[in-house]
């Protein structure tokens, strides 16, 4: 037994590998790309490949709209910029933009802009009252806190699969 550890430890070589076969030797790119692009940037483009050449640097494609591919042609080198930062040195000597159609195509059927947060709603007293009553048989504040957090999951996971009451 290896004990506790997080769940992105788990996934990364799974993550790392497919990454790598797209080509991306650094896989947070394709995770993190609304921080590294900016969120605005990001609602409407994706990285989709890395390929590298006989030359010095690797050429990263990057797919967006057509209508957004002008804006994105503008901010090439600043996209460049950061995503060279990601990697810690200039490993992009070049960005590529493909353009897609809205509709037709499997690329293109894609969508860009992430999905709206949803609002987790307020839990009842008496589930609260609940996780307390978990979280208290811990002495660790922050196992406590992780085992409160999770019976909150839990019960809000639960109303969410039960049926709606009927009125007979």
């Amino acid at each position: 037994m290896r004990g506790f550890e997080p769940a992105a430890a788990l996934v990364a070589p799974d993550l790392r590998r497919a990454a790598e076969k797209r080509g991306f030797a650094v896989a947070r790119l394709l995770t993190d790309w609304p921080e590294i692009v900016g969120p605005e940037t990001a609602a409407h483009t994706r990285p989709v490949k890395v390929t590298h050449g006989k030359g010095m640097g690797a050429t990263l494609t990057v797919l967006t709209d057509g209508a957004h591919a002008p804006l994105v042609q503008m901010q090439l080198p600043r996209l460049r910029e950061r995503v060279n930062a990601v990697y810690g040195f200039n490993a992009i000597s070049r960005i590529v933009v493909t353009q897609t159609a809205a509709q037709g195509f499997a690329e293109g059927q894609a969508q860009f802009r992430p999905a709206p947060p949803q609002q987790s709603p307020v839990p009842a007293p008496e589930v609260v009252a609940r996780a307390e009553e978990v979280a208290a048989r811990f002495e660790d504040p922050k196992l406590a806190d992780s085992m409160r957090r999770l019976a909150l999951a839990r019960a809000a996971r639960d109303t969410r699969k039960r049926p709606p009451f009927s009125q007979d």
